[in-house]
C-alpha cells in the first residue's frame, strides 16, 4: 500500500484591511467583515488583524474593533491581532479590551504582540503622548500574562480580563522577538511576508532557547507560525498579473509613497534598487494556480518546519483576494 500523505499544517490568514484606489474606507471595512465570513467557511484556523497608523494603504488601526466585528460575523474561526503594537498601549487597556472580547467569544480570541510602532516615528510619538521611554516590551508581556490570569498580585486589576487566559503570541521579524518568545515559553509568529531576511536564524534561536518551564509558558514545545504572501487564480498568468498590485505596493514603500492599492498592470516598472527591494520583500511568496501555490507552500513548510502558515494576500479587487484565499484553502 502507498504511504499515507502526511497531514498539512493549518492555514490562517492575516488582514491589514487594505484600501483600494477608487474605494472608500467604508467599503474596505465592510469587505473585511465579509472576508472573515468566507475564511470561516473555508476552514481557516485563525484570522489576525495588524495594527497600522497614519497610512493611506490600510484601515486596520482600530484592531480590537475589527476583531469584535469579525467575531460577531463568524462562528468557528479564531480571531486576533497580528499584532497589537504593545509600545503604543498600556497593558491594562489591552487586557480590558481583549478580556472583554474573550468573555463575549470564549475560546476564539488571540493576542499577538509586536514591539514595533506599526507606523512612522512622529506618529509613534503622538500615540505615546511624547513619551518614548525605554523598552518595556517583555515586562509588559509579563504584566498581560498576570492580568489574563488570577491577578492575585496585582494592585491595579482588570476584572473583565481575569481568568480569561487569552493566548499570547510574540511577533517578530528578527532574533529579538524570538528571544522574548523563547524565554517566556510563548508561541512565535515570524513576519516573513515582508521581512524574510532573518527567518531561519530567528526560528532556530527560538527553538534552541525555548523554555517550556517558564512561569509564563503557554505551550509545551516551540510553536512557529510562518507568514507567506499568496495570490492564487485559475491560471499562472492571471495570478502573476494580479500580484502586480502587491509589487506596486512595495514599490510605493521604496518611494515613500504609501498610497492605496493600485489596479494590476502587465508589467511593474522598477529601478534596479526598487527591483531588489521588491524581490527581497516578497521572497516568501506563492503565486499561480492553486496547485502551484500549494506546492510552494509545502516547500516553505519543509524548509522552516513551520507548525502553521499565516497567509497574506493583496488584490485591488476584494473579490479576487477573497477567491484567492478560498482557492488555496480548497487545494490545501
Amino acid at each position: 500500500m502507498p504511504a499515507p500523505t502526511p497531514a498539512r499544517v493549518p492555514l490562517s490568514a492575516l488582514d491589514l484591511v487594505p484600501l483600494s484606489a477608487g474605494r472608500s474606507v467604508t467599503d474596505a471595512l465592510r469587505e473585511a467583515v465579509e472576508l472573515a465570513r468566507r475564511l470561516d467557511a473555508a476552514g481557516y484556523r485563525r484570522l489576525w488583524y495588524a495594527e497600522h497608523h497614519n497610512t493611506e494603504a490600510f484601515a486596520s488601526s482600530a484592531t480590537a474593533v475589527l476583531i469584535g466585528q469579525a467575531l460577531a460575523a463568524t462562528e468557528r474561526i479564531r480571531v486576533g491581532s497580528g499584532g497589537i503594537m504593545l509600545p503604543n498601549h498600556v497593558p491594562l487597556t489591552v487586557a480590558e479590551a481583549f478580556g472583554t472580547l474573550a468573555n463575549l467569544y470564549p475560546g476564539r480570541v488571540d493576542l499577538g504582540l509586536g514591539r514595533a510602532p506599526g507606523t512612522d516615528m512622529r506618529t509613534a510619538m503622538e500615540l505615546r503622548r511624547g513619551h518614548a521611554g525605554h523598552d518595556t516590551f517583555e515586562a509588559d508581556v509579563r504584566r498581560l500574562v498576570r492580568l489574563f490570569g488570577g491577578q492575585e498580585q496585582e494592585a491595579v486589576r482588570a476584572p473583565v480580563a481575569r481568568d480569561t487566559d487569552v493566548p499570547l503570541w510574540i511577533l517578530g521579524s528578527s532574533t529579538g522577538g524570538a528571544e522574548v518568545a523563547a524565554r517566556l515559553g510563548l508561541p512565535y509568529a515570524f513576519a516573513s511576508h515582508f521581512a524574510p531576511a532573518m527567518i531561519m536564524d530567528a526560528i532556530a534561536l527560538y527553538r534552541q532557547r525555548f523554555d517550556a518551564g517558564a512561569p509564563t509558558a503557554t505551550v509545551e514545545r516551540p510553536y512557529v507560525v510562518v507568514a507567506a504572501n499568496v495570490l492564487a487564480a485559475d491560471t499562472d498568468e492571471e495570478a502573476r498579473r494580479q500580484f502586480t498590485t502587491h509589487q506596486q505596493l512595495v514599490r510605493g514603500i521604496a518611494r515613500n509613497d504609501r498610497g492605496p492599492l493600485q489596479p494590476p498592470v502587465d508589467r511593474v516598472e522598477l529601478t534596479a534598487p526598487e527591483a531588489a527591494m521588491v524581490e527581497q520583500h516578497l521572497a516568501v511568496s506563492a503565486v499561480g494556480t492553486p496547485e502551484r501555490v500549494v506546492a510552494d507552500l509545502d516547500q516553505i513548510v519543509e524548509i522552516t518546519r513551520a507548525d502553521e502558515l499565516m497567509l497574506n494576500s493583496y488584490a485591488h479587487d476584494p473579490e479576487v483576494r477573497a477567491r484567492s484565499l478560498e482557492l488555496v484553502a480548497q487545494a490545501w
